[in-house]
């Protein structure tokens, strides 16, 4: 005897995924097949894994060696925000996601109202761990991102400031004021597809950066087919003696499709571990681009590189923006529960012929609360019964299959409310 509540549950939301494929694919993007690469990503990760490489946030971030503290909040409870002096660049990269910024072209033409922003933020927090000023590039602007890091230590005395920077800009009166002015770190953007010279003239701002500036940090995206260039940067880096690097998965930002499709750049598919409307404005990830990361830091292990590595998956991104918006309803009915992990809100759930046996099972083990959903012909119940509930036998024989459901709290003006976002195998 079959499951047909569960079989249609899990029907509907994998026809959510399989839509939103469907209608990118329809206006000309190119999607990996589903799954491809899945288990050399699973390999690669529990080689780091058994080489003592931290996974963080339920395996959206991997770290090892120098973390910087602002990596730390970005997922963390104590807070950590980035703002913007200017929207101005003097790059043009083809894959920046800053045209998916609210109120873009007002901002590049007017600057950004960064005082606004940050008097907005302190009364939303006083204690906020981290600060950071991005752009655009910061450097066009010199005095306002003086005076940002300056306010920013008088609201928050004790937060970590950072700055991102392409490193062009940057000189020896520069970077002293900057320091002076507060700041623990500065991040230098690094192009695989910049000219030569060009990078090695963001290579020796970095060993600038080092006289003055306490952490020298870089962050890139990790363009697939890029190997060899990578190991060669890694070992530059190497030199520099910088703290770490960031490695991101590198991102479709839902513009200029026609460079990423010259490049025969597809994207990963499925889109997300967890369908949902994301707020972070990155886009999409590239296939490809995850197993690259991976091998690079395997190999740098090998090669006894000496500075910090921490992988930041686009999934990893998501996780501030959920944990945000669920930890606050880690308590919002007893049949749910907060994942400390990937900051998910779950729930245990059993369908169709699954529940009387489920129920007595549960009931025997102490559970006393339940949600029902005629509809669905569903059970829900508090996922420390889970196991209660996989122990359990309908009268058929047939062993009960408990899913965990995924949610996320969603508010509005006159309240909040709990979606279910994802369906999964217990």
């Amino acid at each position: 005897m079959g499951n047909e509540a569960l079989d249609a549950a899990l029907a509907g939301y994998a026809e959510v995924g399989e839509r939103y494929v469907k209608a990118l694919e329809d206006k000309g993007l190119v999607f990996a097949e589903p799954g491809e690469g899945a288990v050399r990503r699973a390999e690669l990760r529990a080689e780091l894994a058994a080489r003592g490489v931290a996974v963080r946030n339920a395996g959206a971030s991997l770290s090892t060696g120098h973390l910087s503290p602002a990596c730390v909040e970005c997922t963390g409870n104590r807070g950590s925000e980035t703002f913007s002096t200017t929207f101005k660049c003097h790059r043009d990269c083809y894959f920046c996601f800053n045209h998916n910024q609210p109120d873009y072209d007002t901002f590049f033409r007017e600057g950004c109202p960064w005082e606004e922003s940050l008097a907005r933020a302190a009364a939303e927090n006083d204690t906020l761990a981290c600060v950071g000023l991005t752009g655009g590039e910061p450097l066009l602007d010199l005095e306002n991102a003086v005076r940002f890091l300056e306010r920013a230590g008088e609201l928050w005395p004790s937060a970590h400031k950072r700055l991102y920077t392409s490193g062009d800009l940057l000189t020896e009166e520069s970077a002293a004021r900057l320091r002076d002015a507060g700041l623990d770190e500065i991040r230098f953007s690094v192009k695989d597809d910049d000219e030569p010279e060009q990078q090695e003239r963001v290579i020796a701002a970095m060993a600038l950066a080092r006289r003055h500036i306490p952490s020298v940090m870089v962050e890139m995206p990790v363009i697939p087919g890029a190997k060899e260039h990578m190991r060669q940067l890694f070992r530059r880096f190497e030199e520099v003696g910088i703290d770490g690097i960031n490695l991101l998965e590198f991102c479709f930002p839902f513009c200029n499709w026609d460079e990423f499709t010259r490049r025969g750049f597809t994207l990963k598919n499925p889109p997300f571990e967890v369908m949902y409307d994301y707020g972070y404005s990155g886009g999409l990830a590239v296939a490809g681009s995850e197993e690259l990361v991976l091998e690079l830091m395997l190999w740098a292990l090998d090669e006894g590189l000496t500075f910090g590595m921490h992988y930041c998956s686009l999934e990893n991104k998501h996780r501030s923006e959920i944990r945000q918006k669920n930890e606050r309803a880690a308590h919002a009915h007893p049949c749910v529960a907060f994942d400390e992990g990937d900051f998910f809100l779950k729930t245990a759930k059993v369908f169709g012929p699954d529940r009387e046996a489920a129920r007595r099972a549960l009931e025997a083990a102490g559970c006393a609360d339940f949600m029902e959903d005629a509809d669905e012909q569903s059970i829900a119940f508090p996922p420390r019964y889970l196991e209660a509930a996989r122990a359990a036998k309908r009268a058929d024989g047939e062993a009960v299959r408990p899913m965990t459901c995924y949610m996320v709290y969603e508010t509005e003006e006159d309240g909040g409310y709990l979606i279910d976002v994802a369906l999964r195998e217990a």
